[in-house]
C-alpha cells in the first residue's frame, strides 16, 4: 500500500524582529511535510532562490516516487539539495523510527542526543541596544552577534562588554568585503572572537585560499554538501552544516564526517524554524564544536513538545516528537 505524502505551508510569528544584514524578518515560513506517520520541515530560502512555492512545487514533483516506496538513497537523486530535500528525508528517517522500533540515533549508530550549547542571537541594532541584548544573555556559554559592513566594531564591542565571558561568533552574513575582513582581524582577536562565520559573499571568496585569519572563518553558504569541500577546505577553517542547505540529515551526516576527514572544525546551524527542524540538527551538533540551534528561540509559539533552551543550554524535544518509536 502506498504510503500517502502531504506537504504544507505553516507560518509561526516571530517574538521579535529577526534582524540580519540582508533584512528582517517577522515570521518563520516553514513547510511541513509528512510521510505516513513520519514528519520533517523545511525552511525555503530566498539566498538560495527558493519560496513556499517552489519548495511545495519540488515536492510535488517527487510524491509519486515517494509514495511508491523511494527511500533516502533514492531521494538523494530525485532532488537536488535545498529546503524541499530536506523535509522529505527527515519525514524518511521519522517514518522508519516509528516503523522499526528504533530511533533515529540508534538507526544511526550513535547515542541519542543530550543537551547541550547552543549559541543565542544578538541581531543587528545600535551598539548599545546590541549591548543591551547580550547583557539579557550574558549567562550563556555561546553568543552569536549578527553584524553588516557599517560599523561592526562598535557592535561587537558593546556584546562582548556586557557578555565578557561568553564565547562569541561574529556573523557578517556575507556583507563584508577582502578589506573589511582583513582590517578587523586585530580587533576580533583582541576582543576573543571564537569564530567568524562567512564574512563574504560565496561567490568572492576565492582570495581566502592562502589567508591566515587571527581568528578562525567558518564556511556557511560557502558550503551545502559533501561535494563542496575540496574547495572549502582550501579556504575556510570551518563549515556550517544546515539541514536546509545539504538537503536533509543524509547528506547532513555525510558532510559532517567528510568535513572531520580533511580537519575542517564543525559548526551545526539552522534557518529560523521551529523544532521540526532542530530536533533532526540535534543528530550533526552532537557531533560539533559549536551549535547555533537557536531558530525556536525566536518563535512566539513553537510546536508541542520541541526543545527548550535554557540559558543558552538546548534539552532536545520530548520522546516521540521526533524520531524516537
Amino acid at each position: 500500500m502506498p504510503r500517502i505524502l502531504t506537504a504544507q505551508h505553516d507560518r509561526f510569528l516571530l517574538n521579535r524582529p529577526f534582524r540580519i544584514s540582508r533584512g528582517v524578518k517577522t515570521a518563520a515560513d516553514v513547510i511541513t511535510v509528512t510521510v505516513g506517520a513520519g514528519r520533517g520541515e523545511g525552511v525555503p530560502y530566498p539566498r538560495y532562490g527558493e519560496s513556499v512555492e517552489s519548495v511545495l512545487a519540488q515536492i510535488a514533483s517527487v510524491r509519486g516516487a515517494i509514495e511508491d516506496g523511494a527511500d533516502r538513497q533514492a531521494l538523494l537523486s530525485l532532488l537536488e539539495p535545498g529546503a524541499a530535500r530536506n523535509a522529505i528525508d527527515c519525514a524518511l528517517w521519522d517514518l522508519e523510527a516509528r516503523q522499526s522500533g528504533r530511533s533515529v540515533a540508534a538507526l544511526i549508530g550513535n547515542p541519542a542526543p543530550e543537551r547541550l550549547v547552543s549559541a543565542l542571537t544578538v541581531v543587528i541594532d545600535t551598539p548599545m541596544a546590541m549591548g543591551a541584548a547580550a547583557r539579557a544573555i550574558a549567562h550563556a556559554p555561546l553568543i552569536k552577534v549578527k553584524v553588516d559592513d557599517t560599523i561592526p566594531d562598535a557592535q561587537i564591542r558593546a556584546v562582548r562588554a556586557a557578555a565578557p565571558n561568553a564565547a562569541l561568533i561574529v556573523d557578517p552574513n556575507e556583507s563584508w568585503n577582502r578589506k573589511m575582513v582583513e582590517a578587523m582581524q586585530p580587533e576580533l582577536a583582541r576582543l576573543k572572537v571564537a569564530l567568524l562565520e562567512q564574512p563574504v559573499p560565496a561567490s568572492e571568496d576565492a582570495w581566502l585560499e592562502g589567508f591566515k585569519p587571527e581568528v578562525p572563518i567558518c564556511a556557511d553558504e560557502s558550503v551545502h554538501t559533501a561535494a563542496d569541500l575540496d574547495v572549502v577546505a582550501r579556504r575556510y577553517q570551518v563549515v556550517n552544516v544546515k539541514l536546509d542547505k545539504s538537503g536533509g540529515l543524509t547528506a547532513a551526516l555525510e558532510l559532517a564526517a567528510a568535513a572531520r576527514v580533511r580537519g575542517l572544525g564543525l559548526m551545526t546551524g539552522c534557518m529560523v524554524s521551529s523544532s521540526l527542524s532542530i530536533a533532526a540538527a540535534l543528530h550533526v551538533a552532537r557531533l560539533s564544536d559549536f551549535a547555533d540551534l537557536d531558530g525556536p528561540v525566536w518563535l512566539a509559539e513553537d510546536r508541542p513538545g520541541g526543545v527548550r533552551d535554557e540559558g543558552g543550554w538546548m534539552t532536545p524535544p520530548t520522546s516521540g516528537f521526533w524520531g524516537t518509536p
